[in-house]
């Protein structure tokens, strides 16, 4: 049997940053197992290509919740990255460090040394951010820009909060994150940048990292007394392979896949285990509770007097958009999921902003799929940024390659009701204002008659989708379903850990994909801290 001193369980972004950090001084052994591939399609490269790819089953899990009645028992679609790199290939590359209170908050809920003065070095060390100021990284492997295209809109956008009394704000991850301004992204020279070419990259080459696609993990090996991990057990090629780690295991599949795996190990609460047809090995029951992900309305309007994406994309000015693309990497292909941003209080007794704003001059008729309108239109994505609600992600089967069960929960609590409804009538507000209301023909959806808290807590319910942020199924800290301690270690298990976004143990305020190069970076230092 094959050994090392670590198995990665994950080659997303959790699984790429682990891989560079522990092997960088060449004393350790490291086995990344991915389950997806190792290939680099045509898309990822091109920030624009997210919309194909949130839609291929060959870089996208493409996982589904279960019908629940507070979203009137629609199936919502739930992507999750696969192949090397993770979301990172896939996402919309908008960065976001969220709000010092929030890992302060994580502090106070027990997980001890994540306050935001512990966390914040570790963004300054892999940010290589273009802009200016002392309060960003500069030199680290992860390039992140302002997003560069312009529009008309977009302008008009700014404007149009600036009138209804919202401040611009040139850093949102800088001194303070409320106001309006342009989304930054990791992006380098018009190209998407992954932790693949921030990472794992560089560190390819060590003959001290074994890196192995296609291996989809079945399980974590406990010894006989089922009080350490001693390995995994993955599947390649129709074979089941066991390989052995001498110092530890560490969980980088995601707050998805991560409790999924622990679970068909036996790991986790043991009446849900038994339901499932798995054997209990150890009495952990935290392990998918405590699902926590971002829900998003879209409102869109019909525009005029401008061009909208909807037109740029199609016929000959998409040939035009595609030669500009590939002989100067700028244009409407550099684009991701979102031109605009804006933070803002949904109510003014509030002393933080609670609400999120995705911008885009395009509007969907089915945006589950990323399908445009053909009509001139644009988009106010709302988010909740801090949501109540908490749900489950459990195993139905013992069987590794079924799903999990997903139920995220949305608007179960009357908080995340308010915020969302708030930041739905702020946004209507800002669209009123004079720079944006002569571009605006109508209001498409909700539509101009939504104006009860009901109907607007009713179109929440009908059309909301997630953002595709999934945490805390993990969640570190002291309470009694935790699963792991502040060192990332899970509970009553030695040789056995988890780095990725389920050990969070509150939402962030914003996008989580910095969140989790964070974690990615402190964990490493813990991993090797407690070797040495």
């Amino acid at each position: 049997m094959e050994t090392f001193d670590y198995v990665i369980v994950g080659g997303g972004t959790a699984g790429c940053i682990l891989a560079n950090r522990l092997t960088a001084s060449g004393r350790h052994t490291v086995l990344m197992l991915e389950a997806g591939t190792d290939e680099q399609g045509f898309w990822i490269p091109i920030p624009a290509g997210f919309s194909k790819l949130l839609v291929d089953p060959r870089f996208n899990w493409r996982f589904e919740t279960e019908p629940e009645s507070n979203t009137l028992n629609r199936r919502i679609a739930v992507p999750r990255g696969k192949g090397l790199g993770g979301s990172t290939l896939i996402n919309g590359m908008i960065f976001v460090r969220g709000q010092p209170s929030d890992y302060d908050r994580w502090n106070e809920l027990g997980a001890s040394g994540w306050a935001w003065s512990d966390v914040e070095p570790y963004f300054r060390r892999f940010e290589n951010y273009a802009g200016g100021g002392d309060l960003r990284g500069h030199d680290g492997p992860m390039h992140i820009t302002e997003v560069a295209e312009r529009h008309p809109l977009s302008a008009a956008m700014l404007a149009a909060a600036r009138e209804d009394g919202q401040p611009l704000n040139p850093d949102y991850n800088g001194a303070s994150q409320e106001g309006f301004g342009y989304y930054q992204v990791a992006q380098h020279r018009g190209r998407r940048w992954s932790v693949v070419d921030g990472y794992l990259k560089p560190a390819r080459g060590r003959p001290n990292l074994t890196i192995r696609a296609r291996a989809h993990v079945l399980r974590v090996d406990l010894d006989e007394a089922g009080n350490r991990c001693t390995g995994v057990t993955y599947r390649q090629n129709g074979q089941d392979v066991p390989v052995q780690a001498r110092v530890e295991v560490i969980m980088a599949a995601g707050a998805i896949q991560t409790p999924q795996i622990l679970e068909l190990s036996g790991i986790g609460c043991p009446e849900i285990l038994q339901r499932a047809g798995v054997t209990v090995r150890h009495d952990l029951p935290g392990v998918g509770e405590h699902y926590i992900d971002h829900f998003c309305t879209r409102m869109n309007w019909r525009v005029h007097h401008t061009q909208s994406l909807n037109e740029l994309t199609r016929g000959w000015r998409l040939a035009l958009a595609v030669g500009e693309y590939f002989t100067r990497h700028t244009g409407i292909l550099t684009l991701g999921t979102g031109l605009v941003f804006g933070f803002i209080r949904s109510r003014p007794e509030l002393t933080a902003p609670d609400v999120q704003y995705f911008f885009m001059h395009a509007s969907y008729s089915n945006a589950a799929e990323r399908i445009l309108d053909h009509l001139p239109g644009m988009t106010m994505g709302v988010a909740q940024m801090r949501p109540q609600s908490r749900g489950s992600i459990h195993v139905r089967t013992a069987d590794p390659f079924d799903g999990p069960s997903i139920r995220p929960n949305f608007l179960d609590c009357e908080e995340d009701q308010d915020s969302l409804i708030g930041g739905m009538e702020v946004a209507r507000r800002i669209v009123a204002q004079p720079s944006m209301a002569r571009y605006v023909a109508q209001e498409i959806s909700p539509g101009a008659e939504i104006r009860t808290r009901e109907q607007w807590l009713d179109f929440a319910r009908t059309n909301g989708q997630t953002i595709y942020h999934p945490i805390g199924t993990c969640h570190m800290g002291a309470d009694p379903l935790a699963v792991v301690d502040s060192r990332l270690r899970v509970k009553g298990l030695s040789g056995l850990r988890v780095v990725d976004a389920s050990v969070m143990p509150a939402m962030v305020s914003g996008n989580t994909q910095g969140a989790v190069m964070m974690v990615a970076e402190k964990g490493a230092d813990l991993i090797l801290q407690d070797a040495s």
